[in-house]
């Protein structure tokens, strides 16, 4: 097997790489069974929930300290939620648009935790960079991997 060639573009960044076995097409949905619809229903059902508790968790730790410093574990565990939250919607519904509903579950979970209750409690603040930096890149981290599955498999 021999090497690739070498890029015309050696200043690039290189791709996010996705496993192959996420492109791979899934079973035709015509064919499915009455057991198959109820998994894949179940899959859609579990991917929400599990959307809503991760995006309630970052939205927890967003004001977690060590030392008197903000660190920025939700910002972190967004990313790495969110990608397995879009495989995971994927895999169990069998649609890239799958991917749509953990996206959209924890983008508004995020969203009502920016807003202010009557009482004027907020968990999202702007003055708090961790909460920012979370809806950053949980919300890039849906849209690099929404990206990726509409992209064509790359043939060499």
């Amino acid at each position: 097997m021999s090497a690739p060639p070498p890029s015309p573009y050696p200043h690039k960044v290189p791709a996010l790489e996705i496993d192959p076995e996420w492109l791979e097409p899934l079973p035709d949905a015509k064919g499915l069974t009455v057991t198959d619809l109820a998994l894949r229903v179940t899959g859609g059902v579990l991917v929400v929930l599990a959307a809503a508790v991760t995006a309630v968790l970052e939205v927890f730790f967003t004001p977690l300290r060590v030392g008197g410093f903000l660190i920025g574990l939700s910002a972190l565990a967004a990313v790495v939620a969110n990608v397995a939250l879009a495989w995971f919607a994927y895999r169990t519904v069998g649609a890239k648009w799958a991917v749509a509903l953990p996206a959209l579950t924890w983008f508004a979970v995020l969203m009502v935790a920016a807003g202010s209750t009557p009482e004027g409690d907020i968990l999202l603040v702007d003055t708090n960079w961790v909460g920012l930096a979370t809806i950053f890149t949980g919300s890039m981290a849906f849209a690099i991997v929404a990206y990726r599955m509409i992209l064509p498999p790359h043939r060499s």
